[in-house]
């Protein structure tokens, strides 16, 4: 019985400058996420007077773990997030961490009456650089969008929209 062999190409580079130009000595990343999670039961406890603090020390916890912000804000209910992902941390411990200390600094600040929670989950999606203008100015206009659709009609259609539904 015949052995069929593969053939196997191999390019030998001789040329110095040529070699320098093929190699990649550092590694790149810039992952922009979109955000999204809601407060517990989704009560409208973010109000006007609490979002400039709670909005800043979230723009903190995210910079703290090398996630540069681009944009955050929302409506009593819920906030988005625009920002790099650090590539040394998971995206799940990124959210959980500014979560879970957003929610400490609030009831430590006593902001609201009661105590304040988010809801367990989130979404999370990736924007291509083209399209980073298109969401910037999606969460910019939270308010004016909210005015025509709810928030469960926009989780409900991002789901669908990223094939989650």
């Amino acid at each position: 019985m015949k052995k069929q062999m593969s053939k196997k190409f191999v390019i030998y580079l001789t040329n110095t400058h040529l070699i320098n130009k093929l190699k990649m000595p550092h590694s790149f990343h810039k992952v922009f996420i979109h955000a999204i999670w809601s407060t517990k039961n989704r009560l409208p406890l973010l109000t006007v007077n609490i979002k400039a603090p709670v909005y800043g020390f979230l723009q903190n916890q995210f910079e703290d773990m090398d996630c540069p912000v681009r944009i955050i804000n929302g409506m009593p209910d819920h906030v988005h997030c625009l920002f790099i992902l650090n590539p040394q941390e998971a995206l799940t411990k990124v959210i959980k961490q500014v979560k879970g200390s957003t929610s400490h600094f609030i009831n430590q600040q006593d902001l609201i009456s009661q105590k304040f929670s988010w809801q367990t989950g989130h979404a999370a999606y990736s924007v291509s650089e083209s399209h980073l203008h298109r969401v910037h100015k999606y969460i910019e206009r939270q308010e004016e969008h909210h005015k025509k659709r709810s928030f469960q009609d926009e989780y409900d259609e991002f789901l669908k929209l990223y094939g989650f539904k």
